[in-house]
């Protein structure tokens, strides 16, 4: 097959990584000649996300709970399937999983599931049917959901795949001008080591703890600054303000809001950090932060042992090892070097070009398996 037709489904509220890993990807099957539709929750941040990127997505109500809506959104859903004829259906998300399954045999096309959600999924019997059984393939974020559909899911090899994203290394890179007008921008001078946590503001980005463990490196008296590139959320920028005051930190730590420059913001890091105390399934900030050079430390959770080494780990929520990390970045500029040597490398098979073709051939065979058990 020369080209897939496929419905992308990021029926997500909120546009997070899990609806960046589907619009992504409808992005990139489109730009390769691979027609893909989004279809989305209407009024959302995803569905807006998916209109700015030219996607014209289509706004079904998947997430209905109610049982008298599921009659009108399963005709939506066959006529869907009936006018664009989609080779692949792939969703991002569980809700309507079961429909599009049960539509599978009458639309004749390939039924994908990926999962980017940090919760695991249930181990009943339905839904082990539908992942094993109705799928015709499985894909994992990470190592850690991959393993758990391999054993107690039971999602035969042949049928599960790991793909972890990608990132655009064209848009992402060192700026070396960008550097310098940023660190400029924000007053950092040539002697400070600056650490840079990029991440929406919330409670689970580990923010708070990042802010202490700086705090503490400040009074060794080490010259560290904090750039915090993020906007409020699920917690407000005045909430992060006010750890900040309460650790006696204005000095040292900068909130750069909603920014364009991202990617300069990035190059003007001696050291990135992602503090999450859970999540990070799909580390979409991560790889941002590699693809621009720069040396990443690390909490252990989600897809980030399949990112960095043991060493360039911490626990989730240990302040004192995420100290202990951070202070070897900002005082071991060698090991500085290697980490971000190991980041460069890492991120050369974690382009959007290899999320593509990972994605491509997981769809071919996933046809292929389709077309054999008709």
């Amino acid at each position: 097959m020369s080209s897939f037709r496929t419905i992308q489904v990021v029926n997500v509220r909120w546009f997070n990584a899990t609806a960046w890993y589907g619009v992504e990807l409808a992005r990139l099957l489109n730009a390769a000649g691979h027609e893909s539709r989004v279809v989305a929750l209407e009024g959302t941040d995803t569905f807006r996300k998916a209109q700015e990127l030219g996607l014209e997505p289509l706004a079904l109500p998947l997430n209905a709970k109610n049982p008298l809506a599921f009659p009108g959104l399963i005709r939506d859903m066959r006529r869907l399937v009936k006018d664009f004829r989609p080779d692949v259906v792939n969703c991002h998300r569980g809700e309507s999983f079961l429909f599009w399954g049960a539509l599978k045999e009458a639309g004749g096309y390939a039924l994908v599931r990926t999962r980017g959600d940090q919760r695991l999924p249930k181990g009943n019997w339905p839904n082990r049917m539908l992942h094993t059984k109705v799928a015709d393939a499985v894909i994992a974020t990470n190592s850690v959901m991959a393993r758990y559909f391999a054993g107690p899911m039971g999602v035969p090899p042949q049928r599960l795949h790991t793909i972890l994203g990608g990132v655009d290394t064209r848009r992402f890179r060192f700026d070396p001008e960008g550097r310098a007008a940023v660190r400029a921008r924000y007053g950092f001078a040539d002697g400070d080591c600056v650490v840079g946590l990029l991440g929406r503001f919330d409670l689970v980005k580990g923010q708070k703890e990042t802010i202490e463990a700086i705090r503490r490196l400040v009074a060794e008296g080490l010259p560290v600054r904090l750039l915090l590139i993020g906007f409020s959320t699920a917690t407000l920028q005045e909430e992060v303000e006010a750890w900040i005051r309460e650790a006696g930190m204005e000095k040292h730590v900068t909130i750069t809001g909603r920014v364009g420059d991202v990617a300069a913001c990035l190059s003007a890091l001696d050291v990135g950090v992602i503090a999450s105390l859970w999540s990070e399934t799909i580390a979409r900030a991560a790889l941002e932060i590699m693809a621009c050079g720069r040396p990443l430390v690390s909490t252990s959770v989600g897809v980030m042992p399949d990112l960095l080494p043991a060493e360039a780990l911490a626990a989730p929520g240990d302040v004192d090892a995420l100290t202990a990390l951070l202070r070897r970045a900002v005082v071991d500029a060698a090991w500085r070097g290697d980490l971000a040597r190991t980041c460069s490398e890492r991120i050369a098979t974690l382009r959007d070009e290899d999320f593509l073709q990972q994605t491509l051939a997981v769809y071919a065979e996933a046809c292929r398996r389709r077309r054999s058990s008709l």
